[in-house]
């Protein structure tokens, strides 16, 4: 099938459409559109065929440009509400290339441009089926760390890499973070009744709980220190639980973020006493996406936050502390294929910016 002046189908689109024509009880739709189609690949033009289907030739028009958008496809499709408003390909590539510089929030914002600017209505589902014709999805941009360096994202994935070929049986690899969940209803997306309308309580305070933690990928095992406030005297504590953890180890490789916490002088001298077992190794600056605890606070986020409501402080933190200390030791295989340090490069030039 060709898209020039001239219209004409395949030998197999004739035959399908020469079969709608023969069925007994085929829609008058369907029918009407195929016999168009038919006679339009004889040489027929759109003011010829409308005259003989009794229909006006912008009709023809625009079920050959669907034909030729959607094939075969099209003769099943729903035909336009009368309430939708109609546009030509010249004003939907104009429209595509527009709604392409500026991104719409809503299909409110799309309805609105269009009939500004083409005086043309659709309903909100019309321009839902319109963005989709167009090319687009509904769908949430991504927080993209901008003064994380491809470089040194690139140096630091190297040495990693490096780092495990070269493990010693008596060594292992953790990584560290700090997470602050707050005392909060968190509405997510899941499936409901239609019309059921759901909501979740709020809560009324603010409290935090704070959790100071490293992260085995090997084997899964979690080690954390609660506490009031992350500081110097927290990722002291957290590194002599892991070193008590691993007693076999002769090092133990804990990979963290440039917290100032994770620099303080004070730390210093006990980092730097012979006995140490623990090694410090620091991502990149604004490089979350290399540290793959950062996933594990996503995935506690899911069974633990999302769409459930702790009207008390106290059984907040009991649910998020049994994740840890239950939830992931237990079902850790699940997780394992989220929470992974299959590391990739970040660049501005993977995404498209906007504002």
């Amino acid at each position: 099938m060709t898209t020039g002046k001239s219209f004409s189908l395949t030998l197999e689109e004739r035959t399908k459409l020469g079969r709608v024509l023969r069925q007994r009880k085929a829609d008058g739709l369907i029918v009407r559109r195929a016999n168009a189609l038919l006679l339009l690949d004889k040489g027929w033009q759109a003011d010829q065929v409308a005259d003989a289907l009794f229909l006006d030739a912008e009709t023809i028009r625009g079920w050959r440009r669907h034909f030729l958008r959607h094939g075969m496809g099209f003769m099943y499709l729903s035909p336009y509400s009368k309430r939708e408003g109609r546009l030509d390909f010249a004003q939907e590539a104009a429209l595509k290339e527009h709604l392409a510089l500026h991104p719409p929030r809503s299909t409110n914002e799309v309805r609105a441009y269009v009939q500004n600017k083409y005086e043309q209505s659709f309903s909100r589902s019309g321009a839902i089926k319109l963005m989709a014709r167009l090319g687009f999805a509904y769908q949430k941009p991504k927080l993209l760390p901008l003064k994380a360096k491809e470089g040194e994202q690139r140096e630091f994935i190297r040495k990693y890499n490096a780092l495990c070929n070269e493990l010693m049986a008596n060594e292992t690899i953790v990584f560290g973070d700090a997470v602050h969940p707050e005392h909060q209803s968190r509405p997510a997306h899941g499936w409901f009744l239609r019309g059921s309308r759901p909501a979740i309580p709020a809560t009324s305070g603010r409290k935090r709980l704070n959790i100071h933690g490293v992260l085995n990928l090997e084997t899964f095992q979690f080690q954390f220190v609660e506490a009031e406030k992350i500081n110097a005297k927290t990722t002291r504590q957290l590194l002599q639980k892991l070193e008590d953890t691993y007693p076999s180890k002769l090092l133990i490789h804990v990979f963290l973020d440039n917290a100032r916490y994770h620099h303080a002088k004070v730390l210093q001298p006990w980092l730097q006493a012979p006995e140490r077992r623990v090694k410090l190794h620091f991502l990149p600056s604004y490089a979350p996406h290399l540290n793959p605890i950062e996933r594990l606070w996503g995935v506690m986020h899911e069974h633990v936050t999302h769409n459930r409501h702790h009207a008390h402080f106290n059984d907040f933190t009991e649910e998020i502390l049994n994740f840890f200390r239950k939830t992931l030791p237990k079902k850790w295989h699940k997780f394992r294929d989220t929470v992974t340090d299959n590391f990739r490069v970040i660049t501005q030039e993977d995404y498209k910016l906007i504002g």
